[in-house]
């Protein structure tokens, strides 16, 4: 056997004594998420419930793996158990170097998230790009991140308030202590609809970008060695229908509790 194919084979059982010895040390996973990201995550009860969570369970389930969905307090709260070790995984969750340091994202995505620029229809004004924000007040949920590049763009360029929750957000929009929210399409227009006011704001064109939404898993969980199953997971749940059926039950579900 020659030197090239020995290490090939080392590497392949390598990998397999990993991911052998990740079953073995991985009991149970606990998982996390939004607990205000419709239909994406969101609480019920003591759990966080949705679209993503329902793939990470059928995941674990083909592994084989106890999966609890649990809820964790606000998203910087779940973010923070992630970081902590105190959460195995959290699901939903853009990336960012930041979290890159605490976080070992499972590859690929499982959703793109357009973010957009939410306003009150009776206060519109000519949107563009990110740059006819400046000079304007917008607010967005603590602890949500869209990127780096947005991310410093918000921090260097805007005036924006961080609110507890996408509710209170919108409500200071509706009420005129703020010009525009930025907020992901999805959970803002569900939010809009538990409010009662999807009539008096809407959705500015074009999205400010459309984010890659992942699974990430804690560094410090003894799971993270089941991320490159997890990525196989997510690839044929993506692609063969699954997911997009777990979307429309949790939207199915979100409509008939709110």
């Amino acid at each position: 056997m020659n030197r090239i194919l020995c290490l090939s084979v080392l590497a392949a059982l390598t990998l397999s004594g990993s991911v052998a010895h990740a079953a073995d040390t991985c009991t149970k996973i606990v998982s996390t998420g939004h607990p205000q990201y419709p239909a994406i995550a969101f609480k019920n009860g003591d759990a966080i419930v949705g679209a993503a969570p329902s793939l990470v369970e059928a995941i674990a389930k083909d592994l084989d793996i106890p999966l609890e969905s649990k809820f964790m307090g606000t998203w910087s709260e779940a973010q923070a158990a992630a970081r902590d070790g105190k959460a195995d995984m959290i699901v939903g969750v853009y990336f960012n170097d930041e979290r890159a340091k605490y976080l070992d994202y499972v590859q690929p995505a499982f959703i793109f998230d357009p973010v957009v620029v939410f306003v009150a229809k009776d206060r519109t004004f000519e949107f563009k790009d990110q740059d006819s924000l400046i000079g304007k007040k917008g607010a967005t949920n603590k602890g949500e991140s869209y990127g780096d590049q947005l991310d410093a763009f918000i921090k260097d360029k805007l005036d924006v308030v961080r609110t507890d929750g996408i509710d209170e957000a919108l409500n200071d929009l509706v009420a005129g202590k703020v010009d525009y929210v930025i907020a992901g399409y999805y959970p803002g227009d569900a939010q809009l609809s538990v409010l009662g006011i999807e009539d008096k704001v809407e959705a500015l064109e074009p999205a400010l970008l459309s984010a890659e939404m992942f699974v990430a898993f804690s560094k410090k969980s003894p799971c993270a060695a089941l991320a490159s199953k997890f990525g196989e997971g997510i690839t044929k749940l993506t692609t063969d229908g699954s997911f997009h059926k777990m979307l429309l039950d949790a939207i199915a579900k979100w409509d008939a509790e709110h």
